[in-house]
């Protein structure tokens, strides 16, 4: 039998494979027939081993080659870099160009993964040095390292590089497009963001998805939802990922209605079988109030990973459901499902609801000594709302110094809101110190201290807070509501009068005024006409 004839018998029994075991025996067996150097088949189990996700092996498979050639420096290099294993792909792209041979030249299937991992690195000059090299190994023409090249640029920050390449591109595709749009969202730029989104030719999924995003992240949720509204207008349906995209949007306007139309389009469309869309659904519903739902969900669910736990924790500490979610986070260890720091603040948020300032001081310990958990900014945070809201505003201001971070303006608030609920003014005073520092425009950080000194009858206190007020010209942030109707979520802020239909909600509000005055009266007269 010739070599050809058990390589491709070798391709057969590997294109069944499906475990790590049974790839070792078959290479064994290769071994056996002295077939290890066969570039060929080396780069089948390379591919074979990104499919399975076992670098290591991979690796151990490359080293045994004498002479790898282009093939199977492009399969390490895509597998490196589809398992973020970036600086071993530049690596290897290194040693490729170092014992360059005619046969293990750069080509075009190599460089679009080189330069995906430079921006997995975020390494701009290290890019340009990859830029250089495709205008060395070329063709620039090709599309799909050009589109590798913006991807790479707008990552890594410089939009200017990317529109270079862009303009210089024979043919731009929706790639391309996208890879720009992409690049401003990242940035926060969504107003140019949506420039290029209008001059697109076409539009694709990812298109929309990447504004709807942008739009999410940048905090700008109505026009998030706008945009979700206007995909599903011009006949584009929602995917897993512009789902999960507009859910924290619905969530932070409390778009419940369109938070349900969505579960009822998953549901239909098969997506409730991602683990990612119900993960950001029980998100939704958890911060929309509606914790039953979220609870209901999340039983329903297939399957559970670390995420799915931690945000049904975090929900139900959030609704003061304190008890509730340690159970869950005992149950989570049960199910074998290790923690990670976002659910630990969850528990420890829930110990801060629920009172339990003893057990959270335990749970901090578990997440150092048991899981190896380094506590960040967030759990320090948690601690000291819950050794304030306990009344241990001592041990509180100790932690909060003793940090091995700078405490923020969030820490120092939640200690002056804790130093309010136990009329503790010196410790209020020191947390107001730092705040001045931190947000020296914040009025509420004013008027919480304002409010302590007149709890404690310190008018004195009171009045010097309010000359600071004005000396600093200090601006009271305006209060706002949001409100559903119609699938529409609308805005109200007080002393705004620009919505068209102001004077009719006020015209309400005065003749509800008008009905509970009289209400009022009707009683009185009715207490009195008793006595």
């Amino acid at each position: 039998m010739g070599v050809r004839e058990l390589e491709n018998r070798f391709v057969t029994s590997l294109r069944n494979c499906a475990k790590i075991t049974e790839l070792k025996k078959i290479h064994a067996h290769i071994v056996k027939l002295s077939l290890s150097q066969s570039n060929f088949l080396a780069t089948k189990m390379l591919d074979l081993c990104d499919n399975l996700g076992h670098v290591e092996y991979a690796t151990l498979l490359f080293q045994q080659l004498e002479n790898p050639n282009v093939f199977s420096y492009n399969a390490i290099i895509r597998t490196y870099t589809h398992h973020h294993k970036h600086s071993l792909a530049i690596t290897m792209f290194n040693q490729m160009l170092t014992h360059a041979t005619k046969s293990a030249l750069p080509d075009k299937f190599t460089l679009p993964f080189v330069l995906k991992s430079c921006a997995g690195l975020l390494c701009l000059r290290l890019g340009q040095q990859v830029h250089a090299h495709v205008c060395k190994f070329g063709p620039m023409s090709h599309a799909i390292t050009d589109n590798a090249l913006i991807d790479m640029y707008t990552k890594c920050g410089d939009i200017s590089g990317a529109y270079q390449v862009f303009e210089g591109m024979n043919e731009q595709d929706s790639v391309s497009w996208n890879s720009l749009i992409s690049g401003h969202a990242r940035l926060g730029q969504m107003k140019i963001a949506s420039e290029v989104f209008d001059e697109m030719p076409c539009r694709t999924i990812v298109s929309w998805t990447t504004m709807i995003n942008g739009y999410a992240r940048a905090g700008c949720y109505a026009e998030a939802l706008e945009i979700f509204r206007e995909m599903q207008v011009v006949g584009m349906e929602p995917d897993e990922i512009s789902v999960i995209s507009v859910l924290p949007a619905c969530a932070q306007l409390g778009a419940l209605e369109v938070g349900k139309w969505i579960h009822k389009y998953s549901e239909k469309k098969g997506l409730l079988k991602k683990t990612s869309v119900c993960n950001a659904l029980v998100e939704m519903y958890a911060k929309c109030g509606c914790i039953e739902e979220a609870w209901t969900l999340f039983h329903e669910m297939d399957e559970k990973d670390v995420i799915s736990w931690s945000t049904m924790i975090g929900g139900l500490a959030n609704h003061g459901k304190g008890y509730a979610a340690i159970r869950v986070f005992e149950d989570m260890k049960k199910a074998g499902m290790a923690p990670n720091g976002v659910t630990f603040v969850g528990v420890l948020s829930a110990c801060a609801h629920a009172g339990l300032w003893n057990e959270g001081l335990r749970y901090f310990d578990v997440m150092k000594v048991d899981y190896h958990l380094e506590p960040e900014i967030e759990h320090y945070g948690c601690l000291v709302d819950l050794l304030g809201r306990s009344g241990r505003l001592h041990q509180a201001l100790d932690t909060t110094l003793k940090m091995p971070m700078q405490p923020d303006s969030r820490i120092w608030n939640s200690l002056l809101s804790s130093c309010r609920i136990h009329r503790n003014l010196e410790i209020a005073v020191v947390a107001m110190e730092q705040l001045l520092e931190l947000e020296p425009e914040e009025s509420g950080n004013y008027v919480l201290l304002a409010n302590i000194y007149a709890e404690l009858g310190k008018w004195e206190g009171v009045s010097n807070v309010r000359k600071l007020i004005r000396s600093r010209r200090i601006k009271k942030t305006p209060g706002s509501s949001l409100i559903e109707v119609n699938n529409a979520v609308q805005e109200f802020v007080s002393g705004d009068n620009s919505k068209p239909f102001s004077q009719d909600v006020f015209w309400i509000l005065e003749g509800l005024t008008l009905h509970q005055t009289r209400i009022n009266g009707m009683m009185e007269f009715v207490e009195e006409d008793g006595g």
